[in-house]
């Protein structure tokens, strides 16, 4: 059902946005991908058309760049804007302090990305969706937005924005063909948890032991699924979670 339509994701290289951009090249979809590295957004792109003969149109910059994210979005050839898909997929976390003993540098990033970044690329790209009276807009958010947690707490509110962002632009497009959804993944096991302590891979591996986390690839099923249903059918939010979590703090782990 996808085959030549045209799936949009930011955060392309890696973790989720990665699996979601290997599962949409499996079902023929045109493949718009968005990254801040260079090195990596070219050997992702050359992968994709080897494996998948998959038809890719790469931007480079970060999504919180709004003159270069405008640029390149309005300079995309008319024959890549009529986009059926928009992942927006770019975010992090970085830290784990309390909210007074936090890096007010680190959260300008995480704040700009998670929310700026998001807005940024849904004021270009929504647009053209209407232009052409089709469209998805699949955000991604946590199960982090439920609910804050220690040491959390501004990353938490990022997602509570997500689902905000989410259920406002979902009420602005109500007379329209568009649809969005929210979907909130509890534990899964990306580079995030290495992001969020500064490189530590042996701390992030900690968040998962004794527990089978989800995947990027699962991530990337779930959303292949919104994006594949009916166009009657608007599937507004997700949540989702390994078998043995609960809620963002309530999990079970074997000892």
């Amino acid at each position: 059902m996808m085959r030549d339509k045209i799936v949009f994701i930011t955060g392309a290289t890696s973790g989720i946005g990665e699996a979601c951009a290997i599962k949409f090249a499996t079902q023929g979809a045109r493949l718009i991908l968005n990254a801040r590295n260079k090195e990596k957004l070219d050997a992702f792109k050359k992968h994709l058309e080897k494996e998948f003969a998959a038809d890719i149109m790469p931007l480079l910059f970060d999504v919180r760049d709004r003159a270069e994210a405008k640029k390149q979005i309005e300079d995309l050839a008319s024959n890549w804007q009529a986009i059926d898909v928009l992942i927006n997929n770019a975010g992090l976390v970085i830290g784990i302090e309390k909210e007074f003993e936090g890096d007010l540098d680190e959260w300008d990033i995480v704040i700009d990305t998670n929310i700026k970044g998001l807005l940024n690329i849904t004021r270009l790209v929504v647009p053209l969706m209407l232009k052409h009276q089709k469209g998805q807009i699949i955000n991604i958010g946590s199960i982090a937005g439920e609910g804050a947690y220690p040491g959390g707490s501004v990353y938490c509110a990022t997602k509570a924005a997500v689902k905000a962002l989410s259920d406002g632009l979902r009420i602005d497009l109500v007379d329209t063909p568009l649809r969005v959804c929210n979907v909130k993944p509890g534990m899964v096991e990306t580079n995030f948890s290495v992001c969020r302590f500064r490189g530590d891979k042996a701390k992030a591996d900690q968040v998962y032991a004794g527990i089978k986390p989800m995947t990027g690839e699962d991530i990337a099923e779930i959303l292949s699924y919104v994006a594949n249903t009916p166009p009657h059918i608007q599937i507004a939010e997700i949540l989702v979670m390994p078998t043995k979590q609960a809620t963002a703090t309530i999990v079970h782990k074997n000892k």
